[in-house]
């Protein structure tokens, strides 16, 4: 994130109000934004620099010419380390990169083999992304990485292959209803694996705590944090847990659902080419529409009382002896 450029001068967040949600769904469709994709390594190189002299010389205003270089700040590095999030796991590419796995997810009469396959590429992506954009306080060994990759990719797999074969048996349900019920398989599947996947791929920071800042003092990676909070680690993982149920909550049932209606009227009759390509059209609508109304849920850099940590951050002072009342850390995404 731009916060990351150092200077003498706060950073303002966001051009929008970030303590309302109409103003995070703004900010995030533009972090989300794929037109970020194609910033070179110089465009970013200039965008460091107008957002440094910014924040070290104050005749400098805010102009659209400094929100557009934050944009392209916030939207390739990581708030944690300040370095760029690996180009395919940012959220810039999250709707181009869940396309193709999504759509085959929802291909309409998957066989076992299909299932599986789109469950263990989706999950595997989940890894990915999570990993590139968790909170870095503390980062998983190759061990722990595996068992939770193993463990969320047999969740999935199990949910996934246990409805497909429920669905078909269950009785005094007319076929419309029973088609309907097999298209929403994969959002049971890969929301109930997305929130274990969550909570297992970050779950040394529950155990242990993540840093946390004093609010009322400007961050950048080389801040000092006043501690590790296994109070704000929970709020954080389980925000984020809940978050992935948002987000595939539209693109996985919406276009599904569209889908029928469309194979009974329009597409009634037409080829498999036809129904992938109607696919393909609905999830990448829904993803762009839906994405930032999803992320705007939760603020990323979240902000806590002192008074709902534990009693060791309830009594901390500033060097000028005035109290901390209230503490910032980064949710992840």
């Amino acid at each position: 994130m731009a916060s990351s450029v150092p200077g003498i001068r706060p950073l303002p967040e966001s051009q929008y109000d970030l303590k309302t949600y109409w103003g995070r769904v703004r900010h995030c469709a533009e972090v989300s934004d794929p037109r970020m994709l194609l910033v070179s390594k110089r465009q970013l190189d200039e965008a460091r620099e107008i957002v440094s002299n910014y924040r070290n010389d104050k005749s400098i205003e805010a102009t659209p010419q400094f929100w557009h270089a934050k944009k392209i700040l916030d939207s390739t590095l990581h708030p944690d380390t300040g370095e760029p999030v690996l180009l395919p796991f940012r959220m810039s590419c999250f709707v181009l990169s869940n396309l193709v796995v999504t759509a085959g997810m929802l291909t309409p009469n998957l066989g076992t083999a299909g299932t599986l396959f789109w469950q263990v590429a989706n999950q595997s992506l989940n890894v990915a992304v999570n990993t590139a954009n968790a909170n870095k306080s503390h980062p998983l060994t190759t061990q722990q990485l595996l068992t939770s990759y193993a463990l969320a990719v047999s969740a999935s797999c199990s949910v996934a292959l246990g409805l497909n074969g429920i669905v078909p048996r269950l009785k005094n349900i007319n076929p419309g209803t029973k088609v309907v019920l097999s298209r929403l398989v994969p959002f049971a599947a890969v929301a109930s694996a997305g929130m274990l996947n969550v909570f297992l791929m970050r779950s040394e920071e529950i155990r242990r705590g993540i840093s946390v800042y004093d609010a009322d003092t400007e961050i950048t990676p080389n801040t000092p944090s006043l501690g590790k909070s296994r109070t704000a680690a929970f709020h954080a993982v389980g925000e984020t847990a809940l978050s992935r149920v948002i987000n595939s909550t539209p693109v996985m049932v919406i276009p599904p659902l569209i889908l029928v209606r469309l194979q009974r009227t329009l597409l009634k009759g037409k080829g498999p080419l036809a129904v992938t390509c109607a696919n393909l059209g609905l999830i990448l609508t829904t993803s762009l529409v839906a994405l930032p109304f999803a992320l705007g849920v939760f603020p990323q850099i979240k902000t806590m009382p002192t008074s709902k940590l534990e009693p060791e951050f309830k009594d901390l002072k500033r060097a000028d002896g005035s109290p901390i009342t209230r503490v910032v850390f980064n949710r992840g995404i």
